[in-house]
Parts: C-alpha cells; sequence; structure tokens
C-alpha cells in the first residue's frame, strides 16, 4: 500500500481508539489522558509483535510512530502556544512572584535531591549532576490537558500553569550548569558550554515576540474566522519548524510560548483566536499521547536498576519539597503550598532529548541514562495526570459533575 495511504489509515485507526479509550476511561472516571497513552501502548505492543512484523515485512508500531512525529511536534507547539495565553500580564500581576519563585524552587529540589541519591549509591559525581538536571524537566502537557478536561478553576490552577510553562527554561538552565560542571571534573569544559543553554533561552524567547508581533499584524488585517485559523496553524507549525533547525536550536517550547505570550498582551483579538484553536486541537492532542504511549517500551522497566528507583521516587519527592518550599517563601496560598507539587510529576520530550544529548559528557553511561529516563517517562505519564485530578478534586478546584 502506498506510504501516504497507510499514514491516513494510521490517523483514522489512532483517532477511533483514542474515542474509545476516552470512553472506557471516563467509566473509571480516570483523566482522558491516560486512556490515550495506555491505548496507545496497548496499540505498540500489538503491532509491534512478530507476527505482524511477519505479516507486514515490518515493525508497524514504529513505523507508526515514525509517521507521526510531524503531529507530535506540531501538538507540541500548539500546547504550549495555550499555555502562553495564560500569561496576560495583569494575571499574572494578581498572582506576583509566587509562579517563579516555585517553577526555580522545584527544579532546584528535583536536582539537587537526585544528584545527592545517585551519588550515595553510586559514588559518581559526573553521573549524579547529569541524572539531577535531567530531573528538573516537566511535562506541561499530560498536566494542562488535565485541568482543561475538567475545567479546573481555582488558585492552586492558576498557579500551576505558569509554573509548568517557566519549568522548561528553569530545566534548561539547570541542565546548562550541570553539564559545565560535570564537564569540569574532566577537564573538557569551555565558555560555550554555560553559553549554549542561555542562547537557547533567550534566544527562543526572541524569536517568538518577533513571531507575537508578525501575529497580531496578520490577525488585525485578517478578520474572517477560518483566516484567523489558518494564520494560527501556520505561526504555530512555521514557529516549531524553525526553532527545530540545527544551526539554530531553539526551544519550540519556549519559542511558541514566547509568541502567544506577546500576542495576549498586545493584541484585543486574541480570545476569539485562541477559542477556535481550541475547538480544532483536541484531535491532535488525543493523536500526541496516543503516539507517545504508543512509543512505550515496557520491557525496559525491569532493566532500571538501583538507579532508576532512586531517580523514579526521589525525583519525585524533590519536586514536591520544592515546590512546597518556593510556596512558603512566597506566601502562596496554603493549597499552592501543600498540593501544587503534585501536579509537576509528569515527565516526557524536554528529559528524554536532554539524556541523549548526554552521551558526548558521559558517554559510559549515555545507554543507562536513556533507558532509566524513558522509563520514568513511562511511569510518571501514567500516573502523573491520575494525580493531578485527584489533588484537584479534593482541594474543590474540580466540580463533582466534572469527574
Amino acid at each position: 500500500m502506498d506510504s501516504k495511504y497507510l499514514l491516513l489509515i494510521y490517523l483514522t485507526v489512532g483517532l477511533f481508539l483514542c474515542l474509545i479509550a476516552g470512553k472506557i476511561v471516563k467509566q473509571f472516571k480516570l483523566p482522558n489522558v491516560t486512556g490515550y497513552i495506555l491505548m496507545g501502548l496497548f496499540a505498540g505492543i500489538v503491532m509491534g509483535t512478530h507476527q505482524m512484523e511477519a505479516l507486514f515485512g515490518k515493525n508497524m508500531a514504529e513505523e507508526m510512530v515514525a509517521k507521526f512525529d510531524v503531529i507530535k511536534d506540531l501538538a507540541t507547539g500548539f500546547i504550549a502556544f495555550s499555555i502562553g495565553t495564560e500569561f496576560e500580564f495583569k494575571y499574572i500581576k494578581k498572582l506576583g512572584k509566587s509562579p517563579i519563585v516555585i517553577a526555580c524552587c522545584e527544579s532546584l529540589g528535583a536536582v539537587i535531591l537526585v544528584a545527592v541519591g545517585i551519588y550515595f549509591i553510586t559514588g559518581n559525581i559526573q553521573l549524579a549532576l547529569i541524572m539531577g538536571a535531567i530531573a528538573a524537566a516537566t511535562d506541561p502537557a499530560a498536566t494542562i490537558l488535565v485541568a482543561r478536561q475538567y475545567k479546573a478553576k481555582g488558585i492552586v490552577t492558576r498557579t500551576l500553569i505558569p509554573v509548568v510553562a517557566i519549568d522548561d527554561a528553569t530545566a534548561l538552565m539547570s541542565y546548562g550548569i550541570c553539564v559545565a560542571l560535570a564537564r569540569a571534573l574532566t577537564g573538557s569544559v569551555s565558555v560555550m558550554t554555560f553559553i549554549e543553554p542561555i542562547k537557547e533561552i533567550f534566544g527562543s524567547l526572541l524569536f517568538g515576540l518577533c513571531l507575537g508581533v508578525i501575529f497580531t499584524i496578520l490577525i488585525k488585517f485578517y478578520t474572517g474566522r477560518g483566516n484567523r485559523l489558518a494564520i494560527t496553524i501556520a505561526m504555530v507549525a512555521f514557529c516549531v519548524s524553525i526553532s527545530s533547525i540545527d544551526v539554530l536550536q531553539f526551544s519550540p517550547l519556549l519559542a511558541c510560548m514566547a509568541m502567544s505570550i506577546t500576542v495576549v498582551n498586545i493584541s484585543h483579538r486574541w480570545e476569539p483566536v485562541f477559542e477556535q484553536m481550541d475547538r480544532m486541537t483536541p484531535p491532535i492532542f488525543m493523536l500526541f499521547f496516543f503516539v507517545t504511549g504508543a512509543g512505550m517500551d515496557i520491557s525496559i522497566l525491569p532493566k532500571v536498576g538501583l538507579i532508576g528507583m532512586v531517580y523514579i521516587v526521589v525525583r519525585v519527592i524533590g519536586k514536591i519539597a520544592g515546590a512546597y518550599m518556593g510556596a512558603k517563601i512566597s506566601h502562596a496560598h496554603p493549597n499552592v503550598q501543600k498540593y501544587l507539587g503534585i501536579g509537576l510529576i509528569p515527565q516526557a520530550g524536554v528529559a528524554i532529548g536532554l539524556a541523549m544529548m548526554c552521551g558526548a559528557v558521559v558517554p559510559q553511561y549515555s545507554n543507562e541514562i536513556t533507558a532509566i529516563v524513558v522509563c520514568g517517562t513511562i511511569i510518571y505519564e501514567l500516573i502523573g495526570p491520575i494525580l493531578t485530578k485527584v489533588m484537584l478534586v479534593r482541594i474543590g478546584e474540580i466540580q463533582m459533575d466534572a469527574k
């Protein structure tokens, strides 16, 4: 069969399986995100069997994940773009310094505790620093979509969204510092080790700001709903594609977020544009989590060993403890202090990307680090959305009739 038609079949099957998964998990009062990931995991296992490979002459699961790469990139862009809409300055002004302080503290908490834990059991300071750096990253997608699915409202939700957004920048900074320290121990540190993460962060923000200005001009001249939706899709796709060019090495997450932050703060036309986008993106997000599940290899779970167990458990403790300290320092609402850290458990794309980059720093541990982070991703992505929902229900930010 022609590959372009095969892609359409994958799209059809993926969307229908997600719809079925949504109905199933609703019976157990679980978030849709969990259902999409589990269904993708099931589909990946079935399509990756030897029988399927013998029948079609190739690994169907691997091919599907590869063909959906562009959808994952686009979904990441839309997720970041939608997060940026929460950064309206008059709204952030009401929240005060809490999101920034909490984001810095929860990242630092994960870095320090994981690094100390790994060093305690291995005695290897380089490995400890690298694992600590990766621990800082949080996946905003799962948390944000749970909050939106159940229309969560309240001080914890309002604080959580900017915290997970800022987390991407703090994770990159933590990674840059820890890698520099790890390289310094081998005598291979250079100025570029410190400059690269700074360039990535500020380059991404500047690029996103410029695109945000262009976006604002375009929606001023094109007032039709269809035209504005086309502009939104085109701008997000352009932002993701250009940010991913090797020469630039910008963060698509930060760039797309900066673009929407710019739009919401300099344009008064943004609300109807983004409302229309919210109606268009659910199928993209379905496929994003479906493919995330399909790409998970659960066979690595027994292989992570003591280092993996320490990483997986201690990172959660670091995130929750760090968020608590940050909220306490910034005098945030008591519910924010006690519960916000639970929403920071998910971890996915950014962490896996950082793990793959570690090969140049500690090549002897490259495979082990990747296996541990992928294993952590499987566990975090499955339990994170559930714990986030339970937390938001408990504090009353998800209404009982929405469960």
